[in-house]
């Protein structure tokens, strides 16, 4: 991640919450990060939707490309948009694909269509409003059919506190195939107190739990995004050095009693006790 660069002349629009959306040129790799107060939350090439910048982004896009055969459709529902780097990669590995993306700011989505604007013909609907109460409003022909849920949602730099419970990750879940996957990315700092009690939330909703992450975060060394992969189904084995080949490296993916281990302890997150991700410092985005 980076700290957004101050370009007074970037296209912007000032949110709900008082804080500011930029789409500025990315220093890193080409095209385009969108910044929200100094927070990077996108990055996009618009040339290549298939380039995934950030790390975590990245392993989600390495659990994607496991999901089904390589190449065929997907249903997906995206809560939390940004500028749709995860849509977009969908849409370009698996053209035909139907989506479904949750954006709570109206102006961010019209910056992003704007200046970032969406592959022509790509089926990719969004849909303003919270992410939770979204979901009790979604098509009922979703529920039981996607293959793809992808939790993502930040105000800021943080992860609201009701996007966090196992009430939350259980409407969540109701949408899912047999077999259809759940990501949630999931930032945290030294201890991992934050994630671990994330990991235990999932587990009490869908049983078999993949985490993945850069070594030094998954050991509580170093702020960073870990990433949950969870279904009703057994992740196959095979997908673990596939995904650890994948990287970024140093890559981790941690399964089975290795994910029993880090959450054990930890109390599942409920909507009475729920609290936000935690706010990193603004070091972490320095690069």
């Amino acid at each position: 991640m980076a700290r957004g660069r101050s370009d007074e002349t970037a296209p912007s629009a000032r949110l709900s919450d008082g804080t500011l959306a930029r789409v500025v040129p990315s220093a890193f790799g080409g095209g385009f990060e969108l910044d929200v107060d100094g927070t990077p939350q996108s990055h996009v090439d618009l040339d290549d939707p298939t380039h995934l910048h950030f790390e975590y982004v990245a392993r989600m896009g390495a659990v994607i490309d496991r999901l089904r055969m390589p190449g065929q459709p997907l249903t997906a529902i995206h809560l939390g948009a940004g500028a749709l780097t995860v849509p977009r990669y969908v849409e370009a590995t698996r053209p035909g694909s139907r989506q479904q993306v949750v954006e709570l700011e109206p102006a961010l989505w019209d910056l992003v269509r704007e200046h970032l604007p969406l592959p022509r013909g790509a089926s990719i609907r969004v849909r303003i409003g919270d992410a939770r109460e979204v979901l009790g409003r979604l098509p009922a022909g979703l529920v039981g059919a996607a293959d793809l849920v992808v939790s993502d949602v930040y105000s800021g730099a943080q992860t609201p506190a009701h996007l966090t419970t196992v009430e939350f990750f259980t409407a969540a879940a109701r949408f899912l195939a047999p077999d259809g996957v759940l990501l949630v990315n999931v930032a945290d700092g030294a201890g991992l107190a934050f994630a671990r009690r994330q990991v235990a939330t999932v587990q009490a909703v869908l049983e078999h739990v993949i985490v993945l992450a850069e070594v030094q975060t998954l050991k509580g060394r170093r702020f960073g995004n870990l990433v949950i992969a969870a279904s009703r189904s057994p992740l196959p084995t095979e997908w673990l050095p596939r995904l650890l080949a994948a990287g970024p490296h140093p890559a981790k993916v941690a399964e089975g009693r290795e994910v029993d281990d880090f959450a054990r302890g930890a109390r599942v997150a409920t909507d009475a006790d729920a609290t936000p991700s935690p706010r990193p410092a603004a070091s972490v985005f320095d690069r």
